[in-house]
């Protein structure tokens, strides 16, 4: 019986975290599974993406006011971890918008809607952290600042360190994401999503 309400509580926690996530845009979220914290910090919804193969482009800027003034329609401003970035979602050649190139992450696969929603998390937690199992609709996308991440998905574990990116998935892939080194974890987390329909959703891995 005490195992059972154990479940049920673990449950319902992560039913929250999932309708924080999915339907408040910009709130701070802790994950059921020891301590994982996501924050949305920005996001904008196209009606088209840029053709061709895409990629984001992460720079950073000596302030926030210096990164929004830079910004293109496929552009994000956000202030995170004391600094200043940029993120935009463009073709492997684009150009720069006048930052510190920080890294250049892709490709980015395809999704086919006539909304497009682009977010910017900041994420992160102390060692053992995790997410819940869960999907999105699109691709999600890291760039770890501090610590070690780690994703499990039903193609293994892939892991990256401080100064490394990782790219995103298909849509619809279940994914695990966790805390993975000796120091916690914080990392950029970069999304392209179909917009009309839930931002994310629970998922199974064997």
């Amino acid at each position: 019986m005490g195992s059972h309400r154990f479940g049920a509580r673990r449950a319902a926690g992560a039913l929250l975290c999932w309708l924080a996530v999915s339907l408040v845009p910009f709130c701070s979220t802790a994950f059921a599974q020891g301590g994982y914290v996501v924050t949305p910090v920005a996001e904008r919804r196209l009606d088209h993406l840029p053709p061709g193969r895409l990629y984001w482009m992460v720079e950073g800027f000596p302030s926030l006011a210096q990164a929004q003034a830079a910004a293109g329609p496929e552009s994000l401003a956000a202030d995170v971890a004391g600094r200043a970035w940029l993120f935009t979602l463009g073709p492997e050649g684009g150009a720069g918008h006048g930052g510190e190139p920080v890294a250049k992450v892709g490709p980015v696969p395809a999704i086919n809607s006539h909304e497009y929603l682009l977010r910017i998390n900041h994420a992160g937690g102390p060692p053992g952290a995790r997410t819940p199992i869960h999907m999105h609709p699109g691709s999600e996308t890291f760039y770890v600042l501090s610590g070690r991440l780690s994703q499990r998905t039903p193609h293994g574990v892939m892991s990256v360190e401080a100064g490394e990116a990782m790219p995103g998935h298909s849509p619809g892939l279940p994914m695990e994401v966790s805390s993975s080194g000796t120091e916690a974890l914080s990392v950029l987390v970069m999304f392209v999503v179909d917009a009309t329909v839930p931002f994310s959703t629970p998922g199974t891995l064997e």
